[in-house]
């Protein structure tokens, strides 16, 4: 039997739902460890490396007690901790959701995204970067 282009030929759909399964379970355990420890309370989780190291925020500074906030439902203090990651939280939420519709669909998954990214993508992270360690920025920090 050969198989159509674009098709997945003979796999079941628990097998092509699997990858966007976990990704959902992991997500949901780190939100929900999230959730339940306290990240602004100290002692729960460990200093930034970094942070600890040059005393300047790094990209993911912030990310947990932004997940904390999303968690329970207040926005705008996940958008003040970690703007960054509600808006890769909202992207990997739309990839997702395409993933499940191609695997019910018994398609392949292409790469969802153009070439053009891989550069444009540690680009804007770099900038985000040095723009939360800005004097006077205070709108891009974590604190």
């Amino acid at each position: 039997m050969t198989a159509l282009p674009g098709t997945v030929a003979k796999q079941s759909l628990r097998r092509r739902l699997r990858g966007p399964l976990v990704a959902a379970a992991g997500v949901c355990a780190v939100v929900g460890i999230a959730a339940v420890v306290d990240p602004n309370e100290s002692g729960h989780y460990p200093t930034c490396p970094f942070l600890y190291t040059t005393g300047f925020f790094c990209p993911g500074c912030g990310t947990l007690r932004c997940l904390h906030a999303i968690a329970h439902g207040d926005l705008g203090t996940a958008l003040q901790r970690n703007p960054a990651t509600v808006l890769a939280l909202a992207v990997a939420a739309l990839l997702w959701e395409r993933s499940v519709l191609l695997a019910l669909q018994g398609r392949d998954r292409p790469l969802p995204w153009p070439r053009w990214i891989q550069f444009v993508l540690p680009t804007l992270i770099a900038v985000y970067w040095v723009g939360r360690n800005v004097p006077g920025w205070t709108w891009l920090s974590p604190a």
